[in-house]
């Protein structure tokens, strides 16, 4: 299917007659057969075993991205599961989702003493239960806040703490409980022996995503969580000179917390206490300091400054990171085992110069500077992102209802003005930045948003219909421009989407020409606007917007 590369053509001539016949082949596109149903193609084990990759298990390597080979990929449209539902739209989908969506119960079975999950006829319930928290994560999260001292036990502490990564999330009840806090979580687990658990995650609609702290860098920018968290995530911390846990510190804002619930934490057993007394003076040699120890939990924090780093005594292990090791760089980039210092700047006014949600959203984040965006640009993009968010929701109007939407993704993120300008909708955005951008990722977090980076030429690592509505700016032309398959990225599109979900592409002229050509063909023609913007700050040359929204359907033949 990637014609471009087998056929070498490079001319604007060549790239038309591909054009036309991409257009053929697209009507009869093929579907993959139901064994599919769940494909995520860059996180495909079976494909590790046939192309006989040489991973080192003992580090994970097996659970990070392995994406197929051109030659490999799936060139087909993946079915829903037989008996799929509309899901269960949100506040009601955080606490059940359909059994016929995600037919997979093992977890209720394996974790019934821990309240994760239990099914109840045509349907899978959460009652908000964990490894640690067998009572509930509310309580879990107020015991935590105590534990802080922070006031009434809200753990946000006035909008303080925003942004967290809860590490082996489970089901991800930790992060959906946290959402009533105004804290958002991105939280994250492998597609490992508990292989649906952020497939529940995001039926539920919870933030969250596939991921690993295995070999390389998780792909979000330094210093973005204020905290961090995990409940029995089964993470070897020790390996690897504590390569994982510097993966944290990288992470983690100056004075972000680490929240620890675990047997090494209480038990008194010979091996939890050397596991105990090994980390403890791992993290004691990182500078990070308990400020909490109660019953089966423990509350690291990271120090606010260099003072402590230039304190230790000379050959300390673990090493600071020399100097040139950009901590933002985080695609495809191997860990390191050392500490990430501050800067002059952050090291000098001891912490990150936030303000605290919601005022954050809307302020200039103070890494601005860093990528070259000016305070008057900052202002433009956020103006005009609130004035087309406006427009689209009046081309959807006729067809959206008040929950039609909870799952987002904002394709092409930019500053984050977009989601910034969803803020009074009951959703949550993924907003992704392409890796000619990703240096932008650290103005999302800033603005107490949540995303990731992404090289759009590859598969996303989510299962099959995560998503809503898919927001596209300028991203297909982009990968037109990278030589990659727009074809591919429309077919991964249609995966990631949720039958009855929407995609709003904003375009040059010809992409817009070319997608509508493939609306029947992607099953995309339930319904569909198209209009020409009016011209504003961001326009680039000509542009159109194009609407659509995907259909329910079965199909009896596959590939």
């Amino acid at each position: 299917m990637v014609l471009i590369q087998s056929l070498g053509f490079h001319t604007i001539g060549a790239w038309t007659w591909i054009w036309k016949i991409k257009n053929c082949l697209l009507k009869f596109q093929k579907v993959c057969d139901t064994r599919y149903s769940e494909l995520i193609p860059c996180l495909d084990r079976n494909l590790i075993y046939q192309l006989r990759l040489r991973l080192n298990l003992t580090v994970m390597e097996h659970y990070e991205r392995h994406c197929p080979p051109p030659q490999r990929r799936y060139n087909c449209l993946i079915p829903p599961p037989v008996g799929y539902k509309i899901p269960i739209r949100w506040p009601a989908s955080r606490d059940q989702v359909w059994k016929a969506n995600i037919p997979h119960t093992h977890l209720a079975q394996e974790k019934s003493d821990q309240n994760w999950m239990v099914v109840d006829g045509d349907k899978i319930k959460f009652p908000g239960g964990g490894t640690h928290f067998h009572y509930g994560a509310d309580k879990y999260i107020a015991a935590i806040a105590g534990m802080l001292k922070f006031p009434g036990e809200k753990l946000s502490n006035g909008g303080n703490i925003r942004n967290v990564l809860d590490v082996g999330c489970g089901v991800a009840s930790f992060g959906a409980y946290l959402l009533s806090h105004d804290i958002i979580a991105m939280s994250l687990a492998p597609n490992d022996v508990h292989e649906n658990q952020i497939q529940f995650a995001l039926e539920r609609g919870i933030p969250s995503a596939l991921g690993v702290l295995g070999t390389k860098r998780l792909p979000y920018p330094s210093r973005s969580f204020e905290l961090a968290h995990c409940s029995r995530c089964r993470i070897d911390w020790l390996q690897r000179d504590g390569i994982l846990l510097l993966e944290l510190d990288r992470l983690l804002r100056p004075g972000g917390y680490f929240v620890y619930s675990s047997p090494e934490a209480y038990a008194h057993d010979a091996e939890n206490r050397r596991i105990w007394n090994a980390m403890y003076d791992l993290l004691r040699r990182m500078c990070w300091r308990v400020v909490s120890r109660r019953d089966q939990t423990v509350i690291w924090a990271k120090p606010l400054s260099n003072s402590c780093y230039m304190k230790r005594t000379p050959g300390t292990q673990p090493p600071l990171c020399v100097s040139g090791d950009e901590p933002d760089e985080a695609w495809n980039v191997p860990m390191k085992a050392c500490i990430t210092p501050y800067s002059p700047k952050v090291h000098k006014e001891k912490g990150t110069g936030l303000l605290p949600w919601p005022k954050r959203l809307t302020a200039p984040p103070p890494r601005l500077e860093e990528i070259g965006v000016t305070l008057e640009e900052f202002h433009k993009d956020t103006s005009v992102w609130h004035d087309r968010v406006i427009d689209y929701w009046k081309q959807m109007k006729s067809v959206s209802q008040k929950n039609s939407f909870r799952n987002v993704m904002d394709m092409n993120s930019n500053l984050g003005g977009f989601a910034a300008a969803l803020k009074d909708k009951d959703i949550w955005v993924m907003n992704v930045a392409p890796v000619n951008m990703s240096s932008r990722m650290k103005t999302i977090y800033d603005r107490g948003l949540i995303g990731t980076v992404h090289d759009w030429c590859e598969s996303f690592s989510t299962y099959p219909r995560t998503y809503d509505l898919l927001h596209a700016w300028m991203i297909l032309s982009e990968t037109e421009d990278r030589g990659c398959s727009i074809e591919d990225l429309l077919i991964e599109m249609d995966r990631m989407l949720r039958p009855e979900g929407v995609v709003i592409i904003r375009d040059k002229p010809h992409i817009i020409n070319s997608v509508r050509k493939f609306l029947t063909a992607l099953k995309w023609d339930g319904w569909s606007s198209e209009v020409e913007p009016r011209t504003d700050a961001l326009s680039l040359n000509e542009e159109k917007v194009l609407i659509t929204r995907k259909k329910l359907w079965k199909e009896k033949f596959t590939i």
